[in-house]
C-alpha cells in the first residue's frame, strides 16, 4: 500500500512538471500563433503572410540606454484618440459657414467607408508663403544677443573634432566607456560625422540647451519623426505609460501617447495633480520656449506611430507585449504596466493601429552629465485641503531670496522665467526643477515635463504668477522681448501658430489655446507694470545685457 501510494504521488509530480512545461511553449509560441491570425483581420494592418521574417531585434544593453531625468507621471485617460480633423475645423477660424457645411457632409457620406491614415513620416506640405512673422521675429535685436565667450568649463563636454563617430561601437556594451571603441581616429574634422542628437549633446553650454541657429536641432526633429524605431521600452515609475524608443542612428526619445483630443478642456473639477497629460502640450511647450528665446526644453517632435510595425513587434518587454489586444471595434490597443493608470479601462488604442505621441529626445546619459534636481520653492501641496506656505505667507519670496541658491546669482531670475513660461501653458505641476550639475549654481533651469500645459483655454489660473507677485524680479531680456510680443506685427498666438505649422501632426493646439496665450501675455505685462510701479523700474527689472543692443531693440 505504501508503494503504491509513493508511485502515485511520483506520477502527480511528473504530470504537473508536463503540464508547466507545456504552458511556457504555449507562451513563447503565442506571439506567432496571434500574428499569423492577426493577417486575416481586417482591422489589422499587420504584414502580409508573403513577407519574409525580420531577424529578431536586438536588445540595446543596459550601456546604450540613456535614461532620461523621470517626467512626472500623471493620470492617464481612458478616452479613446480621436483624430485631428476637428482640432483642424478649429483652427481654420477664418473658414466660411458653407464650406464648413460642404466639409461635415462630405465626412458624413464618407463615414462608413475605412478612413485613410497618414502613414509615418508622410511628407507635408510646405509652410505657407505667410511664414515672415517668425523669420522676422529671430532677426530681432533682443534675439540675436550674442553669449558672453565660452571658455572650457562652460561647456558641457570638451569634443576633439578630429575624432569620427562610429556608429558600430554603439554595439559594444562598453562602448560608454572605452574611447577607442566610440570613436574611430581619422586625420580630418568630422563632426558631421556625428548623428544629429549627439551634435545636440555637445552643444549644451552653461547658457543654453541649444544655440539659436543650430542647424542640429532642425535635422534631430526630423529624426524624431524619420528614423526607424529599432527597440521600444517602458520607462519604470509614474502613474501613467511612457515608452523609451531606440532608433536606428541609436538615439532615443521619450514617447508620450495622445489620451484627449486637442479641444477638450481639462474638467472643472479635476486637481491640478489629477490631470492629464497631453502629448501636444510637450510639442508646444518646445516652440514656445523657443519663441521666448529660453532654449531649456529639449527638443519634441510629434509622430503618428504604427503600434503593430513600431511597438509590439520591435519590443522584447514582455510585460508590454502582453498588454496588447484588439478592442471590440477592431482596433489595436494596449496599456503596459505603470502605478495607477495602466489596464484596460485606460487603454491606449489605435485607429486602427496607428497612434499620435510626442517624442522628446534624451538629454545626456547621467554617468556622462549629472544633473541636480532641485525642489521648486513654489511647490504647490499636492493635497486636496492643503494650502503650501507661499499660498498663505504673502512675504515668502523674502525668505526664499535669503537661502542658497537664491540669494546670489541668477536663479531667482531663472524661476521668474519658469514662472512666465507656465503661465502662458497653464500649467501648475512644476514641483521639481533640474540643472546641470557641471555648471554649478550659475547657469539655467531645464524646463522638463511640460505635459500638463495647455489643459485649460477659458481659465487662467494667476496663483501661477503668485513667485513674479511676490518677488518682483525678471531678467531685462525677458521683459523686453514679452513687450515686443505683445506687439501686433510679432502677436505671440500668430508666431505661436505659425511654428507649430512645422510639426507633423500638425494642428497642435486648439484655436483658443492660442488665443488665450494673448491674453495671459497682457497679465504677465500688467503684473510687472505694478511692480515697477510700486518698487521702482530699477528694483525689478534687471538688466542681463549691455545698453547698445537694448537700445535698439526698444527702438525697433
Amino acid at each position: 500500500m505504501k508503494m503504491l501510494l509513493v508511485r502515485k504521488f511520483r506520477v502527480l509530480i511528473l504530470m504537473v512538471f508536463l503540464v508547466a512545461c507545456t504552458m511556457h511553449i504555449m507562451i513563447d509560441l503565442l506571439p506567432r500563433l496571434e500574428r499569423r491570425g492577426a493577417e486575416g483581420r481586417p482591422g489589422c494592418s499587420c504584414p502580409p503572410p508573403a513577407a519574409p521574417p525580420r531577424a529578431a531585434p536586438r536588445w540595446p544593453s543596459k550601456h546604450t540606454l540613456r535614461i532620461l531625468q523621470d517626467f512626472s507621471a500623471e493620470p492617464a485617460s481612458n478616452l479613446s484618440s480621436q483624430s485631428r480633423e476637428a482640432a483642424e475645423r478649429a483652427a481654420g477660424g477664418g473658414a466660411d459657414a458653407a464650406a464648413a457645411a460642404a466639409a461635415a457632409g462630405g465626412e458624413g457620406a464618407a463615414a462608413g467607408r475605412p478612413r485613410r491614415l497618414i502613414a509615418p513620416g508622410a511628407p507635408r506640405p510646405p509652410p505657407p508663403a505667410h511664414a515672415a512673422p517668425l523669420a522676422a521675429l529671430f532677426q530681432h535685436p533682443l534675439y540675436r544677443a550674442a553669449l558672453p565667450p565660452l571658455a572650457d568649463g562652460d561647456l558641457l563636454f570638451n569634443v576633439n573634432s578630429d575624432i569620427r563617430f562610429n556608429p558600430r561601437a554603439a554595439e559594444q556594451s562598453e562602448w560608454h566607456n572605452e574611447e577607442n571603441e566610440e570613436f574611430l581616429p581619422t586625420g580630418e574634422t568630422s563632426i558631421d560625422s556625428y548623428p544629429n542628437w549627439l551634435k545636440f549633446h555637445i552643444g549644451i553650454n552653461r547658457y543654453e540647451l541649444y544655440s539659436r541657429h543650430n542647424p542640429a536641432i532642425e535635422a534631430l526633429l526630423q529624426d524624431l519623426v524619420s528614423q526607424k524605431i529599432t527597440s521600444v521600452a517602458m520607462k519604470s515609475g509614474g502613474t501613467q505609460l511612457k515608452l523609451i524608443m531606440t532608433f536606428q542612428n541609436y538615439g532615443q526619445a521619450l514617447f508620450k501617447p495622445m489620451k484627449q483630443t486637442r479641444e477638450q478642456e481639462t474638467p472643472p473639477d479635476f486637481f491640478y495633480f489629477s490631470d492629464y497629460e497631453r502629448h501636444n502640450a510637450e510639442i508646444a511647450a518646445f516652440h514656445l520656449d523657443r519663441i521666448l528665446d529660453f532654449r531649456r526644453v529639449p527638443p519634441v517632435a510629434g509622430r503618428l506611430v504604427n503600434m503593430t510595425r513600431e511597438i509590439r513587434d520591435v519590443t522584447r518587454d514582455k510585460k508590454l507585449w502582453r498588454t496588447f489586444f484588439i478592442s471590440p471595434a477592431n482596433n489595436i490597443c494596449f496599456y503596459g504596466e505603470c502605478s495607477y493608470y495602466c489596464s484596460t479601462e485606460h487603454a491606449l488604442c489605435g485607429k486602427p493601429d496607428q497612434i499620435e505621441g510626442s517624442l522628446a529626445a534624451f538629454l545626456p546619459d547621467l554617468s556622462l552629465a549629472k544633473r541636480k534636481t532641485w525642489r521648486n520653492p513654489w511647490r504647490r501641496s499636492y493635497h486636496k485641503r492643503k494650502k503650501a506656505e507661499w499660498e498663505v505667507d504673502p512675504d515668502y519670496c523674502e525668505e526664499v531670496k535669503q537661502t542658497p541658491p537664491y540669494d546670489s546669482g541668477t536663479r531667482i531670475l531663472d524661476i521668474m522665467d519658469m514662472t512666465v513660461f507656465d503661465f502662458l501653458m497653464g500649467n501648475m505641476d512644476r514641483h521639481h526643477y533640474e540643472t546641470f550639475e557641471k555648471f554649478g549654481n550659475e547657469t539655467f533651469i531645464i524646463h522638463l515635463d511640460n505635459g500638463r500645459g495647455f489643459g485649460k483655454y477659458s481659465h487662467d489660473e494667476l496663483s501661477i504668477l503668485v513667485p513674479l507677485n511676490q518677488c518682483c524680479r525678471i531678467r531685462k531680456s525677458t521683459y523686453l522681448r514679452l513687450q515686443l510680443l505683445a506687439k501686433e506685427e510679432y502677436k505671440l498666438s500668430l508666431l505661436m501658430k505659425e511654428s507649430l505649422l512645422k510639426d507633423k501632426i500638425a494642428p497642435i493646439l486648439y484655436q483658443p489655446h492660442l488665443e488665450a496665450m494673448d491674453r495671459r501675455l497682457r497679465i504677465v505685462l500688467k503684473a510687472v507694470s505694478d511692480c515697477i510701479e510700486k518698487d521702482g523700474y530699477d528694483n525689478v527689472v534687471e538688466n542681463d545685457f549691455n545698453t547698445d543692443v537694448n537700445t535698439v531693440a526698444t527702438e525697433r
